[in-house]
């Protein structure tokens, strides 16, 4: 069943991201003392007498700022309120109304949903004589609540989920639709949200050529041919020891839940740049937790010439080589160049990731390598292959049963992960092999 859609509105610091974790019980905004921590727009799972819905949780709407992306965070903030089914106007009640606020107003008036204006940081309940002036946005009573503590929300909520019970959806495409976790990963400033918006035909996620511009972790349900992929956009990953403020640190934590819901992972590299060791690092935590990968060389249009090309991919080759059942694909998120490629790069790789290997096939194949003598020893030990059964998948896992599993080289380990590969098709996913001993 589709989810009616909540958006959450005001401008900076007015707490929002404390009111959305408190109604989705979780931590999943960022929260942080500094304004603007809420860029792009993130969307969160929340459930109140019965009734499940979505909250959207959208950055400060500022009208006079110099902050270089105070442009684009308005625009995600008032397109999530142009997507939503009711809207909650926060306001700070603690500093009176100003001219923000004013401004948020005038916009909500114009609008048909119903709004909610919920007066925050009330922390004393029943404190009624702060709440008059609010009644001047012409939005109708204001609810007082304390986002903090938890006042006032269950009443603000009695009223937002009956207004949402009249709803009638129709056939708006669920969240639950089964789709392809997708997770777009890289080093900051690789163009990350450029590649979103290209894939999902959409401007949510906020382009900069300021590095860090994305803080949450930011999903988008998009189908492409029939076929449904959910679309998440991370924070930049770096060392954490190179984070110099607590909300990078808090985005890179996100990143990394991200990636451990991914079925498939892009990563996305600064073509120009070069691979860099954060590349590798990124690249390494997404095969810790097991997902299939492609790598996306972009900003390939600014490459000069065939021989920088050459080298560039000749360094993947080599560097990568810990990941090299990763396709790659070059291409220019700016202009849309190449971009289309990607999607059969992640169902190829999904397939992959998927995939279950008949027994019957596998020890077919080790017959094979039992007749080209190919083993290892040590002393007198001689690792004896018997059997393998496929035991696992996303990743695929395999189990050889064989008479001395301690003996098993890394090496002898990575020949018969090759042969493999060669064998049956499983380009972009990583391959799990495990050894027990059966005499």
């Amino acid at each position: 069943m589709a989810l009616p859609i909540v958006a959450i509105v005001g401008r900076p610091n007015v707490g929002k991201s404390t009111i959305v974790n408190r109604i989705a019980q979780a931590d999943e905004a960022i929260v942080h003392e500094m304004r603007g921590v809420t860029r792009d727009r993130s969307y969160h799972e929340a459930d109140w007498n019965g009734v499940a819905f979505t909250l959207i949780d959208t950055g400060g709407i500022e009208v006079a700022s110099d902050d270089e992306f105070q442009g684009s965070i308005t625009a995600q903030a008032l397109e999530g309120a142009n997507e939503a089914d009711a809207i909650v106007f926060v306001v700070d009640g603690r500093t009176g109304i100003n001219n923000d606020d004013e401004a948020v107003a005038r916009i909500l008036q114009r609008t048909d949903k119903p709004v909610f204006v919920a007066v925050n940081k009330m922390d004393t309940p029943n404190k009624m004589d702060e709440l008059w002036e609010f009644y001047s946005l012409g939005l109708g009573d204001p609810w007082p609540i304390s986002a903090l503590h938890g006042h006032g929300t269950g009443d603000l909520l009695d009223a937002v989920v009956d207004e949402l019970r009249k709803l009638d959806l129709g056939e708006r495409v669920a969240d639950e639709v089964d789709a392809i976790n997708v997770a777009i990963i890289g080093r900051p400033n690789a163009g990350k949200s450029s590649l979103t918006n290209k894939l999902t035909r959409d401007d949510r996620s906020i382009v900069s050529d300021v590095a860090g511009t994305t803080r949450d972790a930011v999903d988008t349900l998009v189908e492409h041919e029939g076929r449904f992929y959910r679309i998440v956009d991370t924070a930049g990953l770096r060392r954490k020891s190179q984070m110099d403020e607590d909300v990078e640190y808090y985005g890179f934590v996100r990143a990394m839940r991200a990636i451990d819901r991914a079925d498939v992972v892009l990563l996305v590299v600064d073509s120009p740049l070069g691979l860099t060791n954060e590349d590798q690092r990124v690249a390494g935590y997404a095969l810790e937790r097991g997902c299939a990968m492609g790598i996306v060389l972009n900003k390939w249009d600014i490459v000069g010439g065939p021989e920088a090309k050459a080298a560039i991919r000749e360094r993947i080759a080599d560097r990568m080589m810990f990941v090299g059942y990763a396709p790659v694909v070059a291409i220019s998120a700016l202009t849309g160049k190449n971009v289309e490629r990607i999607w059969g790069m992640i169902d190829k790789a999904y397939a992959a990731y998927s995939r279950t290997i008949p027994t019957n096939q596998l020890n077919t194949w080790l017959a094979g390598i039992r007749e080209t003598g190919h083993t290892v020893s040590k002393g007198k030990a001689i690792l004896r292959m018997k059997y393998v059964t496929q035991t696992g998948v996303r990743p695929p896992t395999f189990t050889f049963f064989c008479n001395r599993p301690d003996i098993v080289t890394d090496n002898y380990e990575r020949f018969l992960e090759n042969s493999l590969r060669r064998s049956f098709d499983l380009e972009g996913t990583p391959a799990r092999l495990r050894f027990k001993k059966k005499d």
